[in-house]
């Protein structure tokens, strides 16, 4: 469905809403933008709410708007200045897509044997879109996410999951005592990334139904969750590098756990 006439102000109502999407004034829906992260949305089948692109497109954006257009979602041409208004990104690749949120539960990510990534006040969408991304890719069932991390849809937390997000399970603003509930009336063992970790990482036992969570960037996971752990674990490390960041630990261990599991029957 196509709509004629470019939109020419920023003030446009339409254009209004968008920004309130892409600024997450909006919880039931997300601000894709870029060839690649509408491709991706498109794949993974999100029901889609409107789109705006520059009136000059590139053959591969001209592909993505009619497959767009197919699904019956509204298109709206917008003029170049009022796209790098609306963008999110220092160069806009000429396309943006309103979609609804994909939502999961709890329920959803305690599949059978589970392994689930928990964040403890992640604060960087770099990293947070990166763990997502990996998670993904080392075969995890979920991201749980606990209250204080970053907005997961965010734009920035896509563009750096590229597209994991709309596929993998994930989990948002979940309180502890809620998560804690669950986990252990599922049996999920529940360990934590701890410099201090009296357990080797690699020596853990990953085929086991699992959450492991990786704490804030500054401050790691919290005393509180710490001591709710069944075991903190470690990944060794050459002096005198005491730390990793957190998307860089999250694919060591999600790694190993992958390892592991493909031993499984």
């Amino acid at each position: 469905m196509k709509n004629e006439g470019i939109i020419t102000s920023p003030a446009n109502e339409r254009l209004k809403h968008a920004r309130r999407v892409r600024e997450g004034r909006e919880p039931d829906l997300i601000f894709v933008e870029g060839e690649r992260l509408v491709e991706e949305c498109l794949q993974s089948r999100l029901n889609l709410v409107a789109c705006f692109h520059s009136p000059d497109l590139s053959p591969r954006s001209e592909k993505i708007l009619e497959e767009i257009a197919s699904r019956e979602c509204p298109t709206f041409p917008v003029a170049d200045v009022v796209m790098a208004n609306l963008s999110d990104t220092i160069t806009p690749q000429g396309i943006v897509v309103l979609a609804r949120r994909p939502r999961a539960s709890l329920d959803d990510a305690l599949t059978a044997n589970a392994l689930i990534v928990g964040l403890d006040a992640v604060q960087d969408p770099g990293n947070f879109g990166a763990i997502v991304r990996t998670a993904e890719a080392a075969g995890a069932s979920a991201v749980v996410a606990l209250k204080g991390s970053v907005e997961a849809f965010a734009p920035k937390t896509l563009r750096s999951a590229m597209g994991s997000a709309f596929r993998l399970p994930i989990v948002n603003e979940v309180e502890t005592d809620e998560l804690f509930a669950v986990l252990r009336a599922r049996a999920l063992s529940v360990v934590a990334m701890a410099a201090g970790g009296e357990t080797v990482y690699s020596d853990y036992d990953w085929r086991r139904p699992t959450l492991v969570l990786l704490g804030n960037e500054a401050r790691g996971v919290s005393e509180e969750l710490l001591e709710r752990c069944d075991a903190r674990l470690r990944i060794p490390m050459c002096a005198p590098v005491e730390s990793l960041n957190v998307a860089a630990a999250a694919a060591a261990v999600l790694f190993e756990a992958s390892r592991q599991r493909s031993r499984l029957p």
